[in-house]
């Protein structure tokens, strides 16, 4: 299970985060605190987590429910987005306007001069894999992230090219999408999603 962090400033004022290591709102934490009782249901095995402190505090009160450990990784950190960072989309626009338009095209751009999605992709998704190795058979994990270093692990773990990964919509703050592995591979079950995963019932399970 990938969870997005809760609900920052720079969410509702609309700037882009990446790296800069932004807290969360006061209802950024009754947010994490809600969705955290409901995944404390699951019975995790184990939590992960970036260690930018919007994804660590959300991670903490499913720690506090659960009595389990946060093993903190900066492989999980949001994009690094450069001079982009702390701008909004306008201000973006106006100051980077060809290099803006490019990535809204879906053209692979280094935001600000940052990071590439598929360099996310390299460091992000070996650390899901990394920890759900160590799960027991049917065991859960939780991985604590951001809006796009979850898009582009999932992205990679599914197997799609780098110019599809755009196709998987944004998550809200502190929704999740479920990942299950089975013979054929990781299989997307649930993309922001709010609720509980109930079992997919029919031929196509």
């Amino acid at each position: 299970m990938l969870w997005r962090h809760g609900q920052t400033a720079w969410n509702v004022e609309g700037r882009f985060q990446g790296t800069t290591d932004i807290e969360l709102t006061e209802t950024g934490v009754r947010q994490a605190r809600r969705a955290a009782r409901r995944l404390a249901q699951l019975k995790p095995h184990a939590i992960v987590a970036s260690d930018l402190r919007r994804a660590a505090a959300t991670a903490a009160e499913l720690a506090a429910l659960t009595g389990l450990d946060v093993v903190h990784d900066a492989g999980l950190r949001e994009t690094y987005a450069g001079d982009w960072q702390g701008l909004t989309h306008t201000e973006i626009s106006e100051r980077h306007g060809e290099e803006y338009l490019a990535w809204k095209r879906g053209e692979p751009v280094r935001r600000g001069g940052g990071e590439l999605e598929t360099e996310v992709a390299d460091r992000a998704a070996p650390v899901v894999l990394r920890h759900a190795d160590t799960l027991p058979d049917g065991g859960t994990l939780v991985v604590v992230s951001h809006g796009g270093a979850i898009r582009t692990t999932i992205g990679r773990l599914l197997g799609l090219e780098a110019r599809h990964w755009e196709g998987l919509g944004g998550l809200a703050n502190c929704f999740w999408s479920v990942l299950a592995e089975g013979i054929r591979g990781w299989r997307l079950m649930e993309h922001n999603a709010g609720s509980l995963p109930e079992p997919a019932l029919g031929d196509d399970d």
